[in-house]
C-alpha cells in the first residue's frame, strides 16, 4: 500500500490537510513525522479523525521525528515505510517574532533535512512544500508565481527563512525532484466554522476592537484605501492544496493561494467593525512611528496587543499574481470566500474561545 509522509502534522493546516489528502488517495496510508513533544496532541486528533471518518481507520501512523536533526531524528531506525510516493512537507515556524537561529534551524535546515530524505524516496512522485506569498519581502508592486529572487529585503526573520528555504526547493525542482510548491498569504481560520488554532496577523487587530466597547480606538497605517491586505481561510488553502496535489499538471509549478481580487485595508477595518458591533476612531500613525511607539514604548504593545513585527502587513506593498491557482482550480469549485462573508464567523469563534493563543508550534 503506498504511502505518504506528512510534516507539520498537527500544526494548522496540516490537521486540515491530511484528511482531505487521504480522501483523494482512498488507497494510501498516511505517516505523520511527529515532535516528541507534540505526540499526545496528534493522537488526540487523529483519534478524532477516525472517530469522524471510519474509513480512516488504520490509515494514520504517527512517528516520532524531528525535522530539523539529519535524518529526520529517525536514528537510522526502519520506521518510515520503503513506499512513501507523496511528501508534503508543511513542519515551519510561522511566527513573525521568531528568532533568526531558530527560523533559520526549522524552516532551511529543516527544509534541507526533508529534501535530503525526498531524494533517498524511490517511489517518490512528487514532493508537496509549503513556503509563503511573503517570501516576496518588502517587494513593491506585483509579485508574480515564478518570481523569488527579485531583490527584495525582508521584515523578519520568518519572511527571509521561507525564502531561503525556497530557494533550496526550486534548486532541488531543477535538479529533477518532481515538486509542487504552494505559497499561501494570510491564512486565518476555516470559513464556516471561525476555528483556528492561534490568533495572529489580523486577529491582533479583531482582539484590539473587542477589547473595548461600542466606540474603539484603532491605529491606522499608510494610504488604507489603496493598501491590500491578502486574507484566505484555512479551509480554501487545504481544499486547494488537496485538489492541486492530485493534478498531474502540478508538477513543478508555484501556486500562489491567494485573494486574486484582495480587499483594502479600508475595506477589512470597515468588515471588522460592522462584524463587532463597533463604531471606531481611527488613530492614524505614520508606520514608522507607529512600529517603533510598539517596540520601544513602555505598555504599548501590551495596550494595544500588536506586535511591531505585524503592523508590516497593514501597509503591505506587494500585490500577487495568482495566475496558475487560478487556472488550475478552474472548475473545481474551489475559490477564495470574501473576507466580508465570513468575518462575522471569525469573530464569533474568537469571543467564544478566549482560551486561544497567540503562539505559533515550534
Amino acid at each position: 500500500m503506498p504511502s505518504i509522509l506528512m510534516t507539520g502534522y498537527p500544526g494548522f493546516l496540516g490537521a486540515g490537510l491530511l484528511p482531505r489528502v487521504l480522501a483523494r488517495r482512498p488507497e494510501a496510508t498516511a505517516v505523520c513525522l511527529v515532535q516528541p513533544k507534540y505526540l499526545p496532541l496528534a493522537a488526540e486528533h487523529s483519534h478524532e479523525l477516525v472517530a469522524a471518518d471510519p474509513s480512516l481507520v488504520g490509515r494514520i501512523e504517527l512517528v516520532e521525528g524531528d525535522i530539523t536533526s539529519p535524518n529526520l531524528a529517525l536514528g537510522g531506525r526502519a520506521k518510515l515505510p520503503l513506499d512513501i510516493d507523496e511528501i508534503y512537507h508543511l513542519a515551519a515556524v510561522y511566527d513573525l517574532r521568531v528568532s533568526a537561529a531558530l527560523a533559520w534551524s526549522v524552516n532551511v535546515d529543516g527544509t534541507s533535512h526533508v529534501l535530503d530524505f525526498a531524494r533517498r524516496c524511490s517511489s517518490l512522485r512528487r514532493l508537496h512544500y509549503v513556503s509563503t506569498c511573503y517570501v516576496s519581502g518588502r517587494h513593491p508592486g506585483v509579485f508574480h508565481e515564478g518570481d523569488l529572487q527579485v531583490g527584495q529585503s525582508f521584515n523578519n526573520h520568518y519572511e527571509e527563512t521561507k525564502y531561503r528555504a525556497e530557494m533550496e526547493v526550486q534548486k532541488a525542482m531543477r535538479d529533477g525532484l518532481p515538486t509542487t510548491i504552494y505559497r499561501p498569504a494570510v491564512v486565518v481560520g476555516d470559513s464556516s466554522t471561525g476555528a483556528t488554532q492561534k490568533y495572529d496577523g489580523p486577529y491582533y487587530f479583531l482582539r484590539l476592537i473587542l477589547r473595548q466597547p461600542r466606540v474603539a480606538v484603532v491605529p491606522i497605517v499608510g494610504d488604507i484605501r489603496r493598501l491590500h491586505l491578502n486574507v484566505v481561510p484555512r479551509d480554501f488553502i487545504t481544499g486547494a492544496m488537496a485538489y492541486l496535489s492530485g493534478l498531474p499538471e502540478s508538477a513543478n509549478r508555484v501556486y500562489a493561494l491567494a485573494d486574486p481580487d484582495p480587499p483594502t485595508v479600508h475595506s477589512v477595518v470597515e468588515t471588522l467593525a460592522h462584524a463587532t458591533g463597533r463604531r471606531l476612531v481611527r488613530l492614524r500613525l505614520p508606520l514608522a512611528v507607529a512600529r517603533w511607539g510598539s517596540r520601544y514604548v513602555p505598555g504599548v504593545q501590551r495596550l494595544t496587543g500588536i506586535p511591531a513585527e505585524a503592523i508590516d502587513y497593514f501597509a503591505h506593498r506587494t500585490t500577487y499574481d495568482t495566475s496558475n491557482a487560478t487556472n488550475d482550480l478552474e472548475g473545481s469549485g474551489i475559490a477564495v470566500p470574501r473576507f466580508e462573508d465570513y468575518a462575522e464567523t471569525l469573530v464569533r469563534f474568537v469571543q467564544e474561545h478566549p482560551e486561544v493563543g497567540s503562539a505559533g508550534m515550534a
